[in-house]
């Protein structure tokens, strides 16, 4: 059964356009209760800063409560967080309500398990189904309650910091933290105080319209300059809902997610520590495997998306996992991608080391690499157009060994990316413009036809 409402990380759109409305929420609450909550259990429910954040909050609250389930709202907290607090209050679903990295009018819903992990495809289809019919009402004697928790945030903190080596602080370290306008704008901030830092915050001061708005991982422009114009020695940026990480060094270079993969997967060989291969994506660039491949440490490409690569670090038994956007997975330290406990682990290397973030991401050479968006009437595979197949083959050819092609549809919105990697940076932007080219002339006339 192909899905209609879960992309690659839940279920997000246009707030007010289907499926996100409160009508909607209702039914998804009731249908993953019944899915996933057994009878009297409970749901933790969170949320970023969105205004329409409030209006899911209660629409979801209503359709668990409905169908029987205990309801533990938490308030803005990260994602990450959220799935921390599951595992530790002992409860049979979390909730996230966000749209990542999106702008405030969107919104998006999802989920993790009594384990804090994400949704199979499996299951996903399973609930699914229980969304073609109507929303349960239990009788008065079988519904849930619901009740708001008042120190989620502090828990949260607590976990980070308890995720710091062993007498490892942050005293003597300047950062500059963005937190997005968005769900780490509290926790983010406080926990680096905590710890010794001495923090500048920009991006922390949310007005339920401003998350992701010129700033954050996605907009990381003014997190550079600020670095450099303080002198400070490392910012730090999480995205609306805290679970991507882009980092800048010391001058405000940006370090984005391979190189931080790099930095964390060298610090633990080094160290002994490290255990499987480092797991990237089908976009992470060809310089972090090359890099990685000098240091005789085993590297493996998963589907986009950090739950496909926490996937394939369980299947091989790796620890450390990541994409380019800032998705980061450190499995020795918490169950799923959480920007602020991966910032920590960096912070404590370069506490450890004496080490400048610049130097410790200098071991890995950035391929070029262009990425372009291609906006189509609907959603389709490319590569099942034999126009593109043929472009594909011939780019591939031109690159040989030096560079690599990816076509993939978003899993969001009907946008094929189109992405070329290679040594040569003209060339690279050329090839990648013709192949969308072709990709946009394939899907006109797919349209038509």
């Amino acid at each position: 059964m192909k899905k209609q409402y879960f992309g690659t990380d839940g279920i997000r759109g246009t707030v007010g356009a289907d499926p996100m409305t409160a009508d909607f929420a209702i039914r998804l609450a009731s249908a993953v209760a019944q899915v996933l909550v057994p009878a009297g259990g409970t749901v933790l429910i969170g949320k970023d800063t969105r205004l329409s954040g409030y209006m899911f909050e209660s629409a979801l609250e209503a359709g668990f409560t409905a169908a029987g389930a205990n309801v533990l709202l938490l308030g803005p907290l990260p994602t990450p967080g959220i799935a921390t607090l599951t595992q530790e209050l002992g409860a049979d679903l979390g909730v996230v309500i966000s749209a990542s990295h999106n702008a405030y009018y969107d919104n998006g819903i999802k989920f993790f398990d009594a384990d804090g992990s994400k949704l199979t495809d499996d299951v996903e289809i399973e609930i699914e189904k229980h969304l073609a019919m109507p929303a349960i009402t239990l009788e008065s004697r079988s519904l849930g309650k619901a009740k708001r928790i008042d120190d989620a945030r502090i828990r949260y903190q607590q976990f980070c910091a308890a995720t710091m080596p062993d007498g490892v602080d942050l005293d003597g370290l300047t950062v500059v933290f963005d937190g997005s306008n968005g769900a780490g704008y509290k926790v983010g901030p406080r926990a680096l105080a905590d710890l010794g830092a001495e923090v500048i915050t920009i991006g922390c001061s949310p007005n339920g319209r401003n998350i992701n708005d010129r700033c954050g991982s996605t907009h990381p422009e003014l997190l550079c300059t600020t670095v450099a114009a303080v002198g400070a020695d490392v910012g730090i940026a999480l995205d609306g809902d805290g679970d991507r990480l882009v980092m800048t060094d010391e001058s405000g270079a940006l370090i984005d997610g391979d190189e931080l993969l790099y930095i964390l997967a060298t610090s633990r060989k080094e160290n002994g520590a490290l255990e499987g291969p480092v797991v990237g994506t089908v976009m992470s660039n060809l310089g972090l495997e090359h890099a990685l491949s000098d240091l005789d440490i085993p590297f493996e490409r998963a589907k986009v998306g950090d739950r496909y690569v926490l996937e394939t670090l369980r299947r091989t038994g790796g620890m450390l996992g990541g994409e380019t956007s800032g998705h980061m997975i450190v499995l020795d330290r918490t169950t799923t991608g959480d920007g602020l406990v991966c910032a920590l682990q960096v912070l404590a290397i370069l506490k450890q080391s004496g080490r400048k973030l610049s130097e410790l991401a200098a071991g890995m050479v950035k391929y070029p690499q262009t990425m372009l968006n291609v906006k189509t009437p609907a959603r389709m595979d490319p590569m099942e157009c034999p126009d593109v197949v043929k472009a594909v083959r011939e780019v591939e050819a031109e690159l040989a060994d030096s560079g690599r092609v990816v076509l993939r549809a978003s899993g969001t919105e009907p946008v094929i990316r189109v992405m070329v990697e290679g040594r040569d940076g003209g060339h690279v932007r050329a090839l990648a413009e013709r192949l969308a080219g072709v990709v946009a002339d394939s899907a006109g006339r797919s349209a038509a036809g």
